[in-house]
């Protein structure tokens, strides 16, 4: 599935913010560099949003993978850019309302691989959970090794989640999803959230992330994001910000939308 613990730690670039690294520590994570740390900090200083974001991120796939998986009945996910782990990942939310679910995660950062042998190893009876050592850009490699984990006959839930705005072009983001969701069978669904230049403070934070090293995150408006679901049956509430999808506590405002959508 891609390279050894050796090869990837030696593919580590410390001195470089890396997006991933970046949002472990907005989260509270351990696995980061100085770099990100002070690229992180950056954006925090004129966004401190930017934190609640992060842990509200989490928040947002736990209740929808949760959904999924006791209410839409589905049973195998591909979670693409996945980042690092954290708490309740994707296959721990899946996995413990039904054992026998099946993960597949992407990712191309080489630390983000080293951690996910760990994850490897955490399976449940007659369950899975997979690393694709992937970039999003190559969908078809992507589609490649999930049939290897995955029963394409039978219902996917595809998650994309705060990954497409480190693509510049809107238009290569909804090929991209197209192209994986138009793979996936029907009652199929699609998760997907991703920050919007909803406020002059977030757009300021982005500036800021780009200027200190880090990987630009293309804001973009809700419209642009909803426009990604083309296609496809939103479920109730629609898009939303992702604190108003079903929120389990007060409904804070943030610059993130995202929604759920079925595939017919």
């Amino acid at each position: 599935m891609g390279p050894t613990d050796d090869q990837a730690s030696a593919q580590l670039q410390p001195d470089v913010p890396h997006a991933a690294r970046i949002w472990n520590y907005w989260m509270g994570g351990k696995d980061n560099f100085a770099a990100d740390r002070a690229a992180g900090d950056a954006v925090a200083q004129v966004y401190p949003e930017i934190v609640l974001m992060a842990k509200q991120s989490r928040r947002f796939l736990i209740r929808v993978v949760h959904h999924l998986a006791a209410e839409a009945g589905i049973r195998q996910f591909l979670d693409i850019g996945t980042g690092l782990p954290t708490m309740q990942n994707t296959h721990e939310v899946a996995q413990a309302v039904a054992p026998e679910s099946r993960v597949v995660y992407v990712d191309n950062d080489p630390l983000v691989l080293v951690h996910a042998r760990a994850l490897m190893a955490e399976t449940t009876q007659g369950g899975r959970t997979v690393h694709v050592d992937a970039d999003y850009h190559d969908p078809d490699l992507i589609l490649a090794t999930a049939r290897q984990e995955l029963d394409f006959s039978q219902p996917i839930g595809v998650m994309f989640m705060g990954v497409l705005g480190y693509e510049p072009d809107l238009k290569v983001a909804a090929s991209i999803v197209d192209r994986i969701v138009t793979a996936a069978p029907s009652g199929s669904y699609l998760v997907l959230w991703d920050g919007t230049n909803t406020t002059p403070a977030v757009v300021e934070g982005a500036e800021r992330l780009a200027q200190n090293g880090g990987v630009p995150y293309i804001l973009r408006t809700p419209d642009e994001i909803g426009s990604l679901f083309d296609g496809l049956e939103l479920v109730d509430p629609g898009l939303v910000q992702i604190t108003e999808w079903r929120p389990d506590g007060e409904a804070e405002w943030l610059d993130a939308y995202g929604a759920v959508a079925r595939k017919p």
